[in-house]
């Protein structure tokens, strides 16, 4: 079979190697598409800590199983599947707790374990979440992505009937605004700086979409939203301006959730939040629970993940897709390498 493997910073190759053996409470897949991530990125541009070279990438995909082992029950060839890349140690105190996404020995396949990015992959049967009929492949490797949104959404409790602003209109905060409105939120409304993505943002049924370079956020919420502006705030940019915005335009009480992975530390007004009595949580990945709501809401169509595919390529152009998203950060969203 053909695998990816990133040789070191910018270098992509591909290698023939066997078709793994199945143990027997592992399946087979043979993927079908993989989606890329900002996290693929700094690995291709050597901007990531947590990763030695080579290694070969993919940790949002989705396949078919093409077999089990003898000991695997409720898991079939044929079914279409997703997997959760999280290799936990199971006897820390964070997996004790069941909290095993904070674990401390965490690995992620495509990171600090090969990836996904092969014609056939084995997994963990534990680690499998099947797909309904109705999700595709393309749908399948969106919902790591989804998981990450949903768990951030729950960070802030229950959002039913709540107005959500959104800071950053880049692939998680597409996903973080869809899983909010999809939740339950009463209104949604998204902020960015660039015109693209607002567009892709409203076509994806955001209620408001807004260009903070072109207005001024305090307005707007003003008028959408009221005097006290937005109940639960979402900074899935990660800038100084951002979390900024957020403290700002928070009425007293309301909680901000940091989604997005701070590149740099950034200066936080804690005077203004205390005055304010702000509630201020992050959220880290996900957990099992997680990754099935965001399958129901694909399924339950509350979701539209489709709009955001910008782009394909084909497997063997892994390098040229990387490129791609280089060169034209301001005009792409999602991109998916197809093997099948």
């Amino acid at each position: 079979m053909l695998q990816q493997v990133v040789q070191a910073p910018g270098s992509i190759t591909f290698r023939e190697i066997p078709i793994p053996e199945v143990q027997e409470d592992q399946v087979l897949i043979k993927v079908h598409k993989i989606g890329i991530c900002g996290t693929d990125i700094r690995v291709f541009e050597g901007k990531y800590a947590g990763v030695s070279y080579p290694v070969t990438q993919g940790r949002e995909a989705a396949g078919e199983i093409v077999s089990v082992g003898r000991s695997v029950q409720n898991l079939f060839p044929g079914q279409k599947v997703t997997v959760q890349p999280q290799i936990t140690c199971g006897h820390c105190k964070h997996c004790r707790e069941g909290k095993y996404h904070l674990c401390g020995n965490l690995k992620v396949t495509g990171c600090q374990m090969p990836g996904m990015a092969a014609e056939y992959f084995v997994a963990d049967a534990d680690k499998v979440a099947t797909l309904p009929g109705d999700i595709s492949y393309e749908e399948g490797t969106m919902i790591e992505h989804l998981a990450v949104a949903v768990h951030a959404v729950k960070k802030a409790g229950n959002i039913n009937g709540k107005k959500v602003l959104v800071l950053g209109a880049g692939p998680v905060g597409m996903v973080m605004a869809q899983a909010a409105r999809g939740m339950g939120a009463a209104s949604v409304m998204i902020t960015d700086i660039g015109s693209f993505r607002l567009k892709i943002a409203k076509k994806s049924g955001i209620d408001f979409c807004v260009n903070t370079m072109e207005n001024d956020l305090g307005e707007v919420l003003e008028r959408y939203f009221g005097r006290r502006y937005a109940d639960v705030i979402y900074d899935c940019a990660g800038t100084n301006v951002t979390i900024s915005q957020a403290i700002r335009y928070a009425d007293s009480g309301t909680q901000i959730v940091v989604v997005a992975v701070f590149q740099e530390a950034v200066g936080v007004n804690l005077g203004e939040m205390a005055e304010k009595e702000l509630k201020l949580y992050t959220a880290h990945m996900y957990r099992n629970e997680d990754y099935l709501d965001a399958i129901s809401l694909i399924d339950e169509k509350k979701v539209n993940l489709k709009s955001l595919v910008t782009e394909h390529f084909p497997f063997r152009e892994y390098a040229e897709a990387y490129r791609y998203i280089v060169e034209n950060r301001d005009k792409v969203m999602k991109v998916i390498i197809d093997i099948v």
